[in-house]
């Protein structure tokens, strides 16, 4: 048993967005947007408050309604069963609430809920992904405590358990950083460079640019428009990321890697 399996799929874009526009109240959240998200590949997201990062990444999941104009692995996403599109898409709000009392162990499991017939009860292999997916955040310790019980840091680790135990080809997160202490951080990043290698495809909304600009390619949002999309490592890419900011902060490469200061 292994957490972690590559896409079968091959030669085509792991999601595809085409001329999406949204609006949330009086806002136009998503201005024409397209995108193609390499599959095989860490693509984050970037861009000032209100840029319309988190709403893309709610498009991407189909959680917006808009199903009908978004391609999952060239299949459009409206015409994907839910239970199989939670099998192939694992996803990570912003600021997750917990109500109620439940434990860390039985809230992991809920990410195999796609993965198991209807009124039966969790399989060993459920068990044997679940008590992976907790060693791997290094939270196996708290399987029996309840959720609520966690600081908010505690609570991040546990619900990226809970992405990562539905083994799906593709991980949406958004703000998977928040609340996280930096050694924490850095396992993060570990962690995604490890799904990465094992044939996964990774999508973050990040606020940490200096840990955004590790992934493979770099989505640029202002204001509800795409402004750029392609190599983290493309100086065009850092140019655009000040503009957003303001040029308020400035990407410097430094050795083998690249440095973000503010201004």
């Amino acid at each position: 048993m292994t957490l972690f399996q590559p896409d079968a799929a091959a030669g085509v874009f792991a999601i595809e967005i085409h001329d999406v526009s949204m609006r949330l109240g009086q806002v136009l959240a998503l201005n024409s947007v397209s995108v193609n998200i390499a599959q095989g590949q860490w693509t984050s997201i970037v861009g000032p408050n209100g840029a319309g990062k988190s709403t893309l990444l709610r498009v991407m999941a189909g959680l917006t309604g808009l199903n009908q104009k978004v391609l999952l692995s060239g299949n459009r996403l409206s015409e994907i069963t839910p239970k199989h599109r939670a099998k192939r898409i694992a996803w990570l709000g912003q600021n997750e609430l917990v109500t109620g009392d439940i434990s860390v162990y039985a809230l992991v499991m809920l990410g195999r809920l796609p993965h198991q017939p209807w009124l039966q009860g969790p399989s060993a292999l459920d068990h044997q992904v679940v008590t992976h997916a907790l060693e791997v955040v290094h939270a196996l310790d708290w399987k029996d405590r309840s959720i609520a019980e966690l600081s908010g840091g505690e609570q991040q680790r546990v619900f990226i358990a809970r992405a990562l135990a539905v083994e799906a080809d593709i991980l949406l997160m958004d703000e998977p950083l928040s609340h996280l202490d930096p050694p924490h951080q850095s396992d993060c990043l570990h962690l995604i460079r490890d799904l990465i290698r094992a044939g996964k495809t990774v999508v973050t909304v990040l606020h940490e640019i200096g840990f955004a600009l590790h992934a493979d390619q770099l989505i640029v949002m202002n204001q509800g428009s795409m402004v750029y999309q392609g190599s983290s490592m493309d100086d065009t890419a850092h140019r655009q990321v000040e503009h957003v900011f303001d040029n308020r902060i400035k990407i410097y490469p430094f050795m083998d890697r690249l440095i973000v200061l503010p201004v």
